[in-house]
């Protein structure tokens, strides 16, 4: 008999989303009984292929009434939680004796009263869960050091990326990219932590490069106004798109790829830019390194000079961008896909239900 399966997340524009999409798609088509709980904007955003019950897990603690009122109607044999909150809202939640499986996404590098609140917040969910899989090993060693009873490394594969539906040229051309200027391209939520001032200051220094590059920055968050006021004021060449759903066009038409994140785990765009073959220059973060290998050009967090160097650096050598492209393909095909990311939550339930996995 194939197991119910609960899956809960917090609000999601993009990785999270998409991976909790991958994997519903996956075992609802391996025969699993799959509900997905999270936000209602979330559920509009995503299609996961399972049935979608609305639960404000971004409330926290004050989100577990509703949540465990929403498991009792399903009834599941296991929860898998995604991201801390979502953890936490999942452990306070479930029924008695139904396994909980948590897996870290992130993390926030935070100090003083945040910091404190953000590993209390560790150490409940670490304890909450039957097992925890860590998206990257820091993120492993972070929950066995936050007092995880059983924590494991967690396939995590990012779903991969139409091709592009239209020509670089024309994207090039909507963008108003003249031909012959390098266009680079980052993807993500438009939030502290995706470091955007320190791309936006090094973008400002480009301006007197002949042709000069075009910095296109796709996403929505909540220091939108604060970015467009500092693109402005440095007189930057940066563009915030705003949400896209054409990454892979974008991608097609962009000369390089750039990650200036403080922090992340598996950033969702450094693998579809390295699967796109477009070369990266990323922030030596997290689980940055060992997610592209010798596949990036690898610079330090918060480091206007050394995102500068890289990508100046590129700029002027197209055999070594052409050379990072054919690495970065090289090193996608280490990662794991999406059907090895089902098999591998398949036995964590199965090892906790005693219900065999099916595929």
């Amino acid at each position: 008999m194939s197991p119910r399966v609960a899956l809960v997340l917090g609000a999601s524009t993009g990785g999270i989303g998409r991976h909790v999409a991958s994997l519903a798609t996956g075992l609802v088509a391996r025969g699993a009984d799959v509900t997905v709980f999270g936000p209602a904007a979330t559920g509009e955003r995503f299609d996961f292929g399972a049935p979608f019950v609305a639960v404000r897990i971004d409330a926290g603690p004050r989100a577990a009434p509703a949540l465990r009122r929403a498991l009792a109607r399903v009834r599941p044999d296991v929860i898998h939680a995604h991201g801390l909150r979502a953890g936490l809202v999942a452990g306070l939640a479930r029924p008695d004796r139904v396994p909980l499986v948590v897996t870290w996404h992130n993390s926030v590098l935070a100090s003083g009263v945040r910091g404190v609140v953000h590993r209390m917040l560790e150490r409940r969910v670490a304890r909450l869960a039957d097992v925890t899989l860590g998206a990257s090993t820091d993120l492993v060693a972070r929950a066995l050091a936050a007092g995880g009873r059983d924590v494991r490394p967690g396939a995590v594969a990012a779903p991969v990326l139409p091709p592009p539906s239209r020509p670089a040229a024309e994207v090039r051309d909507e963008l108003g990219v003249a031909e012959g200027q390098p266009l680079l391209l980052s993807v993500g939520r438009l939030h502290p932590q995706k470091g955007y001032d320190v791309l936006i200051d090094a973008a400002a220094r480009w301006r007197g490069r002949t042709p000069s590059p075009v910095v296109a920055v796709a996403g929505t968050g909540p220091v939108y106004l604060g970015l467009a006021a500092h693109a402005s004021a440095a007189r930057a060449p940066v563009l915030l798109l705003g949400y896209r759903d054409d990454v892979s066009d974008l991608l097609g038409a962009a000369d390089l790829a750039v990650v200036t994140s403080i922090w992340e785990a598996r950033q969702l765009f450094a693998q579809e830019a390295l699967r796109a073959g477009v070369p990266l220059v990323a922030t030596s973060v997290g689980g940055l390194p060992e997610l592209v290998g010798e596949a990036a050009v690898l610079v330090p967090p918060k480091d206007v000079d050394a995102v500068d160097a890289a990508v100046t650096s590129l700029l002027d050598d197209p055999a070594r961008r052409a050379a990072l492209a054919a690495r970065g393909r090289e090193q996608a095909a280490t990662w794991p896909t999406e059907e090895q990311t089902v098999d591998h939550v398949q036995a964590v339930y199965a090892e906790l239900t005693g219900q065999p996995a099916e595929r």
